[in-house]
């Protein structure tokens, strides 16, 4: 399994649990299966963990499954990997957030690794998906896995930032505890939401500002 030993440690009594043994037991029968069609690329189905330590987490941005496109999936929720262009509507709309909020200019690319790598978790619901069908990898024991992650963080950490975007990461919030960490919600991203709050909403600077009322560094977004 290509995941780190900081998060092995962490997660290694949920990953004895026999459901992620049949988890883990299903997805390698997929990538051995479908491995053109699995995404994202089994080297990163760890991604988000192995670019972000666990003790080290500023803030966690939850998603729901990986981009279904080829080539798009990198392992990070929301991001996709450098070359690709377009940008994703959602992520395009995230962009048009920070350089309002922040009066940032677009990135060169979509790839978020650079927030990753400034502790930001970005982790979606299910890791997997089938190309060109969403949700395709739902309801097989990843929300069950992540779920234990974002309680995992919640009971072991404090002073996080946890950005739930739409009505799914906002089913979330009971696996938090809003007296140790920060929590933002807003609707989702998407084309179809942005308009009725997710414009304005302002996320990314009051994130930083949260971080820097605790001695902590802010994001570069």
């Amino acid at each position: 399994m290509n995941l780190n030993t900081n998060w092995q440690k962490v997660l290694e009594p949920e990953m004895n649990k026999p459901y992620f043994v049949e988890l883990m037991a299903k997805i390698n029968q997929f990538y051995d299966e479908k491995r053109e069609h699995i995404f994202p690329e089994k080297s990163k189905l760890f991604n988000a963990f192995n670019l972000c330590l666990f003790e080290e987490i500023k803030v966690v941005i939850l998603g729901q499954d990986p981009y279904p496109t080829k080539g798009h999936a990198n392992g990070l929720c929301f991001s996709v990997e450098s070359n690709v262009r377009p940008f994703p509507k959602s992520l395009n709309n995230i962009f048009k957030e920070i350089e309002s909020d922040l009066a940032e200019p677009f990135p060169e690319n979509g790839n978020l690794e650079r927030w990753a790598k400034q502790s930001v978790l970005l982790l979606n619901s299910v890791l997997t998906v089938e190309e060109g069908k969403t949700d395709s990898h739902k309801g097989i024991g990843w929300e069950q896995f992540t779920d234990a992650v974002i309680e995992l963080i919640s009971q072991k950490n404090e002073n996080v930032v946890f950005i739930l975007w739409g009505s799914k990461a906002i089913s979330k919030l009971i696996l938090i505890d809003a007296k140790k960490h920060y929590i933002l919600t807003a609707v989702h991203p998407s084309p179809l939401s942005a308009y009725r709050g997710f414009f304005g909403c302002k996320h990314f600077s009051k994130a930083n500002e949260f971080l820097r009322s605790k001695d902590l560094r802010s994001i570069d977004w």
